[in-house]
This record gives structure tokens, sequence and C-alpha cells, in this order.
């Protein structure tokens, strides 16, 4: 079986910057707390701590999603996307991502996963193989991308081609 391509291999190349988490690490297994309870993988649904910095001039915006690209649908599984965070902001806390939470900052927008919740969904692949969940920080060249909170993650990816100026990623992996 073949690896898919990472989410944003074919986007156009942009300028990278750090991004750093105490919850999740580069090519480490994901934890508990990032692996999803809601669909029986014994998780905690939380979202990881992350902070990012180094962004380039001209950053107005970020964006942050999450996606496994392995999971057996054909196109990939949105976990988690979130957009018009402003550009002061350069970390969100550990939960941020829990629906309703009051740590996302004033302005960002939550869309609904691909499993129809508007907020963060763990890890939870079918038994077997090890899927790659990729966290991407997106620097925005725009302060809002216009969109609504009914868009799909897709839709923010395709926005995202075309306003992007910068990302960051960590790329964990769980299997069960």
């Amino acid at each position: 079986m073949s690896t898919p391509p990472l989410p944003f291999a074919f986007f156009p190349p942009v300028a990278t910057f750090t991004l750093e988490s105490d919850d999740i690490a580069e090519g480490e297994r994901l934890q508990a707390p990032q692996v999803s309870g809601i669909f029986g993988a014994g998780g905690e649904d939380r979202s990881p701590a992350l902070r990012w910095s180094g962004a380039r001039e001209g950053t107005k915006s970020y964006a942050v999603t999450m996606f496994d690209p392995d999971a057996p649908t054909g196109s990939g599984f949105w976990h988690w996307a979130v957009f018009d965070i402003p550009a002061s902001v350069t970390s969100l806390p550990a939960g941020a991502g829990t629906p309703g939470s009051s740590d996302l900052p004033m302005g960002a927008v939550t869309l609904r996963n691909d499993a129809g919740m508007a907020g963060y969904l763990g890890s939870a692949p079918p038994e077997g193989r090890e899927h790659r969940y990729v966290f991407t920080v997106h620097a925005v060249g725009v302060e809002s991308l216009g969109l609504g909170e009914d868009a799909s993650p897709a839709f923010l990816g395709f926005n995202l081609f075309a306003n992007a100026i910068g990302r960051a990623e960590i790329v964990a992996r769980y299997h069960r």
C-alpha cells in the first residue's frame, strides 16, 4: 500500500517558521489527551498546546489545522480547522479546540471537522496501520479569509492555497 502525500505537498512553496508543543512532537506517538474518546480510542479529544514563532513579515492572521492523510476515505480526514486567528496571537493553550472553549481568540472561527463537530477531534484510526496526523499553523496574508462557519475544511484549504504565505507543521503518529 502506498503512502498518501502530506496535505500541503502540492501547494506552492511558502516560507517556513517554527511550531512547537509540549504535548506533541515530530514523528512521535500521540498520547491519550490528543486521542479520541468520542470514537472509542480511549482518549480525551483535547487539542495540544501549540506555539509558533518566526512567521514572515506580512502575516495578517493564522489558521490551524489537523489532518489525517492516511484515513480510509480516499480524501483523508480533517480533525480540526480554525482560521482568522489574529496575527498578534502566537500560541494556543491545550484544549483550545474544545467546542465552546473561551481559549480561542476573539474573531477566530472553528469549522466542523469531518465528523461534523465544530472543534478538535482526536485520532481514532481503524485498528492496524499507523496514521500520520499533520498539525499545521498557516501564516495568512489577509486579516480574514471571509469564510463562514459553515465552510468545509477542504474549502478552507482551497483558500489557504491562495492566501498562505508561510507554514509550520508537526507530523505526529498514532495506531491502535
